[in-house]
């Protein structure tokens, strides 16, 4: 049953979300794609995650009150983490209260400021003419003013346009330096103009992000289906393709260059720029994906003992690539780890610089791959579990992406309450409204702990029977019915189905069996983790208790578990921005143990083991 949802907007960007009365405002932000600082884990103590509530009901919680002083609560702080929604909405979020600060100086997550130094810097040069008096070359004349040059030799392609550039601008304009080199000298003063793009390259999503190399501020985000999919939802199978067919490969890197473009060309329009200023693209995905972008056979990968072709960071232009930004671009993709553990994790680890802490963390990106980093005294491992798509909707009979219609969330408190994404009839069920779906089942008693829906006679005596009503019987199995015909957008009822708790399982089973084996390896309990870190797009919008009520994280208090939104992206930006962060990633990729689990017979241990549901419920400490 849908229920009346309230508008939430933020500012300043002005996303507006709708969500269900009760909603915690973190919750809200999450679901606009704001992530909020949360070191005490959503405790309500550090007073960290406080947002402005401009108008609207929004009472402040005991612990806002605790937290934040009478002047702040009066101009209508709350903590994000505790404050619940009970009316429309229009929320204030201060630069400071977000995970990823977008200042010039962007603070590091160790609290140190991070200087922007990107691989791209631009200068305006007024040189003197040449006379009889003052014949030095026009590439002295350079060095006299732009000290990276000193050092560096400029390349023949320059030196075959210099000077024809310098005699049409008389000998003014604007130097374009990458990594010391010049690679272009442009007409006026463009140093304003300088742009990189950073793509998360996603088995399923491609989530571009245009930043301001000069600032540091976004310019813009766009998401887009990884168009590989049309050959399947998993790496395996674009490995498949590459080994099966002649120009698997040659199809598959066309796909995702275009896709890529495409991106870019969203981007340029909707920012009002000039793609020519854009200077440089860095990826980070996993490294099959990686490979394909770059036209690298990933053959290997898919079979024993699956070797990348790379580890250190390859040196590409754009013009390799077919990517359609300035000529002179540069691309920049991440070095891998192993064969199922790419530059989509280094990126995470640079996100999060889990390499710089001294706690035991557990990091985990969840998606169609599932990315497992460990770091504990001062070791790292890593390794990669085949999730599959139920994450991202895919293999799930209503399933679909978190998009308009997608039902993201599921309380069943005497009868079933759902958030759908844009405020409209229900079109089907995505990542997160499945987990909740399960949790709540579960929580009820309607699912058992094997994951079979038990018929409407096998249920609790005290279940409600607005819930016992929803269990649809038919040709020998059982349906949970979460929209009947007259509610959704088609016409149709929405069901869940046995196997679609199934798939979940098998997804769920496999991330929870990766943790498994990484902390008994290096002789830990779950208890002893200091904190998880959810990656992912999905992890963002994951609620903690239902995560731990079926069992996909350990059953840790949920004040330790905090979301880091999508750190490959994040990760990717840092790089773009920093050549020290670049530096980092290099040095990250070379020191974490690559755990294979491909033919471990633990993992399969332990995954059947996780296959089932806990008995009990884990996550009734903790609220989302």
């Amino acid at each position: 049953m849908k229920r009346q949802e309230y508008k939430i907007i933020f500012e300043p960007t002005g996303r507006q979300v709708f969500v269900l009365p009760g909603t915690i405002l973190l919750e809200a932000a999450a679901q606009a794609g704001l992530i909020i600082q949360t070191p005490c884990g959503g405790a309500g103590r550090c007073g960290k995650c406080r947002l402005k509530v401009i108008s609207g009901a929004c009472p402040p919680s005991a612990n806002c009150r605790t937290a934040l002083s009478e002047p702040d609560l009066a101009q209508g702080y709350r903590l994000a983490c505790h404050a619940k929604i009970q009316g429309n909405l229009v929320v204030e979020v201060p630069a400071t209260s977000l995970f990823e600060s977008q200042q010039q100086i962007l603070v590091q997550a160790t609290g140190e400021p991070m200087e922007l130094s990107p691989a791209i810097s631009k200068r305006f040069v007024e040189l003197e003419l040449p006379s009889q008096a003052d014949s030095r070359s026009d590439v002295e004349r350079l060095r006299t003013v732009i000290p990276p040059l000193v050092f560096n030799p400029v390349g023949i392609r320059m030196l075959r346009l210099l000077p024809g550039i310098f005699r049409r601008q008389g000998f003014r304009g604007t130097a374009v330096i990458v990594d010391g080199e010049l690679v272009d000298v442009e007409p006026g003063n463009t140093t304003s103009l300088c742009y990189g793009v950073a793509v998360d390259i996603g088995t399923t999503t491609l989530v571009g992000t245009l930043v301001n190399l000069k600032t540091g501020l976004d310019m813009g985000v766009e998401a887009k289906i990884n168009p590989q999919t049309s050959y399947g939802d998993d790496v395996i199978s674009r490995i498949r393709k590459c080994r099966e067919e002649a120009n698997g490969l040659a199809q598959l890197q066309r796909m995702i260059i275009g896709a890529v473009n495409d991106i870019v060309d969203a981007l340029v329009r909707a920012a009002g720029i000039d793609r020519v200023h854009i200077y440089e693209i860095v990826m980070a995905g996993n490294t099959t994906m990686q490979q394909i972008v770059c036209g690298i056979d990933p053959s290997a990968l898919g079979e024993l003992p699956f070797v990348p072709v790379f580890t250190d960071a390859p040196d590409l232009e754009s013009s390799d690539l077919g990517l359609d930004i300035n000529p002179c671009g540069k691309v920049y993709v991440f070095p891998q780890i192993g064969g199922f553990v790419g530059g989509d994790t280094v990126a995470g680890i640079v996100a999060s610089h889990l390499d710089r802490g001294t706690e035991t963390v557990l990091f985990v990106d969840i998606g169609t791959n599932g990315e497992i980093v460990l770091a504990h005294k001062g070791q790292m491992m890593a390794t990669s579990v085949a999730a599959g798509p139920a994450f991202e909707g895919a293999r799930i009979s209503c399933g679909m992406r978190a998009t308009n219609g997608a039902i993201e969330k599921v309380v069943m408190d005497g009868d079933l309450r759902m958030n759908v994404i844009g405020n409209t009839r229900p079109a089907g069920l995505c990542g997160s409204g499945l987990v909740d779906t399960v949790a709540e089942l579960l929580r009820t008693g309607l699912l058992d702990p094997t994951g079979r829906l038990r018929t409407p006679d096998e249920i609790p005596s005290d279940a409600p029977p607005a819930l016992r009503k929803r269990l649809i019987e038919k040709d020998g199995h059982v349906d949970f019915m979460l929209a009947g015909k007259t509610e959704t957008g088609s016409g149709k009822s929405l069901l869940l189905t046995q196997r679609d708790v199934r798939e979940l399982q098998l997804a769920s089973a496999a991330i929870r069996a990766g943790i498994s084996i990484l902390l008994e390896m290096a002789g830990l309990q779950p208890m002893d983790l200091s904190r998880i870190l959810l990656a992912g797009g999905f992890g963002n919008f994951i609620r903690r208790n239902h995560a731990r009520r079926i069992g996909l994280l350990p059953p840790i208090p949920c004040e330790r578990i905090r979301f880091i939104g999508n750190a490959s992206s994040m990760g990717a930006k840092r790089a773009l921005l920093s050549v020290a962060e670049k530096q980092s990633a290099s040095v990250i990729a070379r020191s974490v143990r690559h755990v294979d689990l491909s033919l471990s017979p633990e993992f399969q241990t332990e995954f059947s083991a996780a296959m089932l549901f806990p008995e009990d419920d884990p996550g009734k400490d903790c609220e989302g």
